[in-house]
């Protein structure tokens, strides 16, 4: 198993050795060269504006538009700003998740906190959900499947076919859980690829 890791601008590291910690090949991506052979991608927490801009500069716009049709996504605090179809401003995203997204939803990075969470599909104690200058989802399509809401009602982890997206960094906790549940979900989608190009 690859996953690439788009490593333009944010916490990508942090990704990446979680991902290596569980046995995971990481690519880190910042060329559309780089796209290739890989299994799944994450992208990364970090300021949403930039990274949009860098991989609108390097050429990896569309070919990411391309690949969310083909192999699981997952998108991080600015991660997941990058990823949805309506921002509420003029920057460049992917659109490939129907959500509606408010930037900086519970302040500005000196009000960050961590919050324990439940989220649908992680069995065990809650998870330690780290916000920094974090996003909410504040309306998503009907294909879209709630994860994990706050005490307030405000979403912060989606689920879309093969795309995963959360508001918080669980990069930046020891709890893999998430990190698993995102493997699992690239493995899921290499088996029935493989399964659908088999002779019969």
């Amino acid at each position: 198993m690859r996953i690439g890791v788009l490593a333009l601008q944010g916490d990508f590291e942090e990704h990446s050795s979680a991902l290596q910690r569980l046995g995971v090949e990481v690519v880190e991506i910042r060329l559309p060269e780089d796209l290739h052979d890989i299994d799944g991608i994450v992208i990364p927490g970090g300021e949403s504006t930039t990274i949009g801009k860098l991989a609108r500069q390097y050429g990896l716009v569309e070919e990411l538009k391309k690949l969310s049709n083909k192999i699981p996504f997952w998108g991080t605090c600015g991660g997941l700003v990058f990823m949805a179809a309506d921002v509420g401003f003029d920057q460049p995203v992917l659109g490939i998740m129907d959500m509606k997204v408010e930037r900086n939803a519970f302040g500005r990075q000196v009000e960050s906190f961590e919050k324990e969470l439940r989220i649908e599909g992680l069995e065990g104690p809650p998870f330690p959900g780290v916000f920094i200058r974090a996003p909410v989802v504040m309306s998503v399509g009907k294909n879209v499947k709630i994860l994990c809401q706050v005490d307030d009602g405000r979403i912060v982890a989606v689920r879309q076919d093969n795309m995963l997206a959360t508001s918080f960094h669980p990069e930046l906790t020891s709890d893999d859980r998430l990190h698993r549940y995102f493997i699992a979900m690239v493995g899921e989608t290499s088996c029935s690829t493989l399964a659908g190009s088999k002779i019969s």
